[in-house]
């Protein structure tokens, strides 16, 4: 592609955010009960306006990975898209105090975070390697990293199953099941903190990656620049999100489609979309490494570090959500990391391998669906 057709590109989808106001005009419509402000309106509107400014979240991304490195601009990337998520699982929890909503708000937390977790790993990292796959014969990243993403999700599996089994094995003990979920919340979250000082200070060279083609020409910006670019895309962002969460459900709904597979399928496409397009850009641009962190990154995120917190914190509202996931969600998690493990080991990938996880993620995208209410 020419400048001046990238140019004129970059001009025209700067020009969607122009539906920035158009998607906030017609959510204050629909809550005012206005027929001409109707979900699926909102739902594209919403959607369309989120391109520009993912765009605009990747070049920050790149920037600031190629300022402060590839881990620490996919964990930056990856900490403000789980930004989100994180805030309605909060409002989810807190509306869980009103005794008769508890066990619907308990397990839509857990069905999104269920759904984040295969989304990133499968969809958002199988289109990457995909797209990337297409471009470039072969791809190339750091396999120690790569193993240790693996080794982290495993851990994230076994922490899903082992309150799950000791439901099956006692059913009736409540206070056993209580504990044991905080107790492994605890243990996560000491997890999660010995991943950051391996990939950030006593390892950081595996997630250091290789500067993109692209950049050879362009200066990256500045530090505060790309931190601040990426801040405020993030809120964008996460506005238009929500919008797109409350109008897809509805949509959806009209349709005949579970709540469960409106919360681990839909929901948590939508409200990923920004770091799926921002994994995507960078795997086109051959920095597998950064694609990785922002994919697997955010996933163990979620598994070991949101996920514990989200069941630590519902105790101090008052309103204790345990640990133990359905079997069709720890199925689901099990089956996204050890097929993601099988092709992580050589240090090297194609599009192939991002087809494949593609398919599973349809394969495991059926199971919900067919799910009964």
């Amino acid at each position: 592609m020419n400048p001046i057709s990238r140019k004129l590109l970059g001009l025209g989808l700067n020009w969607l955010l122009l539906l920035i106001p158009v998607a906030l005009v017609l959510e204050v419509g629909h809550k005012l009960g206005y027929d001409w402000a109707s979900p699926t309106a909102i739902f594209v509107t919403s959607a369309v306006a989120i391109i520009p400014l993912a765009g605009w979240m990747g070049r920050a991304t790149e920037h600031l990975a190629s300022r402060l490195g590839e881990g620490v601009g996919g964990l930056l990337n990856a900490t403000l898209g789980n930004a989100a998520e994180a805030i309605i699982a909060l409002v989810a929890l807190w509306e869980a105090t009103d005794p008769e909503k508890q066990e619907l708000m308990h397990g839509i937390v857990k069905a999104s975070l269920t759904g984040s977790i295969i989304g990133n790993i499968l969809l958002v990292l199988g289109l990457a390697l995909l797209v990337g796959g297409l471009r470039h014969q072969v791809q190339r990243f750091n396999v120690t990293a790569a193993r240790a993403n693996s080794t982290l999700l495993t851990i994230a599996v076994a922490a899903f199953l082992l309150p799950a089994l000791l439901s099956y094995i006692v059913p009736s003990s409540a206070e056993a099941i209580d504990a044991l979920s905080v107790e492994i919340s605890l243990l996560l979250l000491v997890a999660y903190g010995l991943s950051l000082t391996f990939s950030l200070v006593t390892h950081r060279h595996l997630y250091e990656g290789a500067a993109a083609e692209e950049h050879g020409h362009e200066q990256a910006w500045p530090v505060a620049k790309a931190i601040g670019v990426l801040v405020a895309t993030t809120v964008g962002i996460a506005f238009l999100a929500e919008w797109m969460v409350g109008s897809v459900q509805e949509a959806a709904h009209t349709f005949g489609l579970s709540d469960v597979f409106v919360g681990v399928i839909i929901v948590a496409v939508v409200g990923n979309a920004a770091e799926h397009s921002t994994a995507v850009l960078v795997a086109a641009r051959n920095r597998m490494d950064l694609s990785l962190a922002i994919a697997a990154g955010s996933s163990i995120q979620i598994a070991i570090f949101v996920a514990p917190a989200l069941v630590l914190l519902s105790h101090a509202f008052g309103a204790p959500m345990d640990f133990v996931f359905t079997v069709p969600e720890i199925v689901a998690v099990a089956l996204s990391v050890w097929v993601v493990d099988q092709i992580s080991g050589d240090g090297q990938s194609n599009w192939l391998e991002g087809a494949m996880l593609l398919v599973v993620y349809a394969l495991i995208a059926l199971l919900f669906y067919h799910l009964p209410q």
